[in-house]
């Protein structure tokens, strides 16, 4: 066994070291000088995309909301992540004006559950075509390239009971369905993204290999994961901490997982922050200092996007960048490095 595990080590090994020298080294100087552009599937040459969804779990406009959020941080937050389900008419002419603003360069991460109502084996039948292909029309009019994620953290839905409708063999299939729809409709400017949990209770699960769609279905691979500030408390840790989760009783780490076994698909962090419970304010300087290092020993991490609220869907955890006045001024220290200065192509 350990011999034949030691290759794979030593090539794992060799690319990480490889990336470290050919990516990150050139990334700073060259985001630095503004040469970082993005490719035909939005992958950027150099530096790392920002982005930011906020408002979460309040029912005030996410443009509007984003807006402020950038003026809070001190940055645009060239990824504008927003949420819709079902027969949604979406991008909105909201989100649309939002990557229209040539002083602020956009470009949308829509995620969608393409499912709300039906299921997910349904789905991969044909049921949800005409809802494919309605949204297939909107999308190649707007003519502009979008991130776009299905159903995102598929775990936390998975209902592991044959014929639910709602098993990890559904979600692959549904997966593949509709993006293959989306190509055959002609709708090139998707870039999609398959967003996990990431967390090592799911990651555990016999089921949780079967999510993946395929490399063929995929362009990106996402992760939305989140770390506590409050020592002791669920999830307490950094930056790194949220990227290298291991199932529970062993295994790869999410980003290990990423880089082996799906090498050279670029990983988003579509959804981070680090969060306190609600009435025990703490400082999350920690959490954001960390990143930059992070992301220099990591450079298959080519997009981070902030979730911003200051009350999680549990109602008991600020995410929010500003809850402390040291946490905010770590933020906007991050956000004003130029690893982040990439250009949409």
């Amino acid at each position: 066994m350990r011999r034949a595990k030691l290759p794979m080590f030593l090539t794992a090994l060799t690319a990480v070291i490889a990336g470290i020298t050919n990516v990150v080294a050139p990334t700073a100087a060259a985001a630095a000088a503004g040469s970082c552009t993005t490719d035909a599937k939005l992958v950027p040459s150099c530096g790392v995309m920002w982005g930011g969804a906020a408002g979460g779990f309040t029912s005030k406009p996410r443009d509007v909301e984003h807006k402020n959020w950038e003026k809070l941080s001190g940055r645009t937050a060239t990824i504008f992540h927003t949420y819709h389900k079902g027969d949604e008419p979406f991008p909105t002419k909201a989100e649309i004006a939002m990557t229209k603003d040539p002083a602020k360069p956009r470009v949308l991460l829509l995620n969608w559950k393409i499912a709300y109502g039906s299921n997910w084996a349904k789905v991969a039948k044909g049921e949800q075509n005409r809802r494919i292909d309605a949204f297939a029309q909107r999308i190649k009019a707007y003519d502009k390239k979008v991130f776009l994620v299905l159903n995102h953290e598929p775990e936390n839905d998975v209902v592991a009971k044959r014929g639910s409708g709602w098993e990890a063999k559904d979600f692959a299939a549904m997966y593949r369905h509709t993006i293959k729809r989306l190509r055959a409709q002609g709708a090139g400017n998707v870039v999609n993204v398959m967003a996990y949990m990431g967390n090592e209770k799911w990651m555990a699960q016999s089921w949780w290999k079967d999510l993946y769609p395929g490399d063929d279905v995929v362009d990106w691979i996402g992760l939305d994961s989140y770390v506590s500030v409050e020592k002791g408390y669920y999830h307490y840790g950094t930056f790194g901490d949220l990227l290298d989760r291991k199932p529970k009783g062993g295994g790869l780490g999410f980003y290990e997982w990423a880089t082996t076994k799906h090498a050279g698909k670029p990983i988003m962090i579509a959804e981070w922050g680090g969060y306190h419970r609600i009435g025990r304010t703490t400082d999350k300087s920690a959490v954001y200092n960390s990143v930059i290092p992070q992301l220099t020993k990591r450079p298959a991490i080519k997009a981070i996007v902030h979730f911003d609220t200051k009350n999680d869907d549990e109602g008991n955890r600020d995410i929010s960048i500003d809850s402390t006045k040291a946490g905010l001024a770590a933020f906007r220290k991050l956000a004003a490095n130029p690893i982040f200065n990439v250009k949409l192509g």
